[in-house]
């Protein structure tokens, strides 16, 4: 059985992987998440993957607009990362991540780290279990 067959969007977030593991053997440890993020734009779009970052997020309340977040990458409009420069990654960037996934339609979520050990989580939330959308 394929990886693909597995996870949803895997395919998507394989490649997203590679081009995070790319970006981290050539930069390193170090640099600010936002030269990470631009990096990856530069990665991702090398591959021919369709990317835009700080996307936004609309967050409601009982029908009422209550703020909103931005994404760091949105990719293949099926994929959310987040983009950490951190010693590790902790909870409160786990449940950042899990609250994109809680506000919009999309499911598969990436959490990358550029810390000085690279490491990486991938969020699911179904939609089954939504009500915000």
């Amino acid at each position: 059985m394929k990886n693909e067959d597995n996870y949803k969007h895997s395919e998507i977030s394989e490649k997203i992987i590679k081009s995070y593991y790319n970006v981290y053997n050539k930069l390193g440890y170090g640099f600010l998440e936002k030269i990470y993020e631009h990096a990856m734009l530069i990665e991702l779009r090398k591959a021919g993957i369709n990317v835009v970052n700080q996307f936004m997020i609309k967050v409601f309340y009982d029908g009422t607009e209550v703020g909103n977040y931005f994404s760091d990458l949105f990719v293949e409009i099926a994929v959310i990362v987040e983009i950490k420069a951190a010693e590790g990654l902790a909870e409160e960037h786990e449940a950042q991540l899990i609250n994109y996934l809680k506000t919009t339609n999309i499911e598969v979520g990436l959490l990358l780290n550029f810390g000085h050990k690279p490491s990486f989580k991938r969020k699911v939330f179904s939609n089954n279990f939504k009500t915000l959308i």
